[in-house]
């Protein structure tokens, strides 16, 4: 088995794992920093971090510059439109759970738009997978959903997360259709970069930018940077590259039960048998929308 067929084995796994610490790391941090500066700062350093790499390590930038546009807007979507909704919508009241909720519905529009925008064939099993997997999602994030929860939803911080979950649901379909071929390390400098010139001019005009140097928002900073925006993010890279938008997208409705495992780990919160059961149809889910 070469390299990339070992990694491309393993890689689905270690993107959830990833990816669901990010709102471990964003639970810790962004006590200490608004949402938007916080984020700008990942951004700046993260593209920071890859220019320095792409350049010792000689790597190849955009021939064109149709190429880097591509790039670009594939970064304002993942990155800037995605975690900047939820990110901005947290912060104006949201509620985790009906966040995740909302953006949870990633994998069905993708499936639903991945058909008529790439050509893909979704069978009617990998539907059936796509259906078992939102039930599975319901059931983990239900105890979450109140009556308190409910009444702290606003025209705004709803629109915020449809948003996001348009930004994350285009940005993977435009990354397969135009953007597959980038340098990772190169294309991550032009994505990060674009992703800035949403992120920024919005915290200066909307936040104080005030930032509190504890160490635990320098702890969650380091892991945001170095664990999801260059691992977890390179790691989503490689897998639309390899895979199927429509089945890649399947792998975020392992997210949330993962997450919940770790704040129970973590931070002591309820996790019951019905969200248990509900993370049993998750893993289904991924199984039957994965199966050929």
């Amino acid at each position: 088995m070469t390299p990339d067929n070992r990694l491309a084995r393993l890689a689905p796994g270690l993107f959830v794992l990833l990816w669901a610490t990010g709102f471990i790391g964003a639970k810790y941090g962004l006590p200490f920093a608004p949402p938007l500066t916080f984020l700008g700062l990942r951004f700046a350093i993260v593209a920071a971090i890859l220019a320095l790499v792409a350049l010792a390590t000689g790597a190849p930038w955009p021939k064109t510059r149709r190429s880097a546009l591509h790039s670009a807007v594939a970064g304002m979507l993942i990155h800037g439109v995605y975690l900047g909704g939820v990110f901005w919508a947290i912060s104006l009241g949201m509620p985790a759970g009906i966040s995740a909720l909302i953006v949870g519905t990633q994998p069905l529009l993708s499936a639903v738009l991945s058909g008529p925008l790439l050509g893909e064939r979704i069978r009617a099993r990998h539907w059936t997978g796509l259906g078992v997997g939102f039930a599975g999602l319901l059931l983990v994030l239900g105890p979450m959903l109140g009556t308190s929860s409910l009444s702290a939803l606003t025209p705004v911080n709803v629109a915020l997360c449809i948003g996001a979950l348009l930004g994350i649901t285009f940005g993977t379909i435009y990354q397969k259709a135009f953007s597959t071929a980038a340098d990772l390390r190169t294309g991550g400098v032009v994505q990060y970069a674009a992703a800035l010139v949403l992120i920024v001019p919005a915290a200066l005009w909307f936040e104080t930018n005030q930032i509190n140097w504890t160490p635990e928002f320098i702890g969650a900073l380091g892991w945001l940077v170095i664990v999801l925006s260059l691992g977890a993010i390179s790691l989503l890279m490689f897998i639309i590259r390899h895979g199927e938008v429509s089945k890649v997208a399947t792998l975020f409705y392992l997210v949330p039960p993962v997450t919940a495992l770790m704040a129970w780990g973590l931070f002591g919160e309820s996790l019951g048998p019905v969200q248990l059961g509900g993370m049993g149809l998750i893993a289904f889910s991924i199984w039957l929308a994965g199966s050929r």
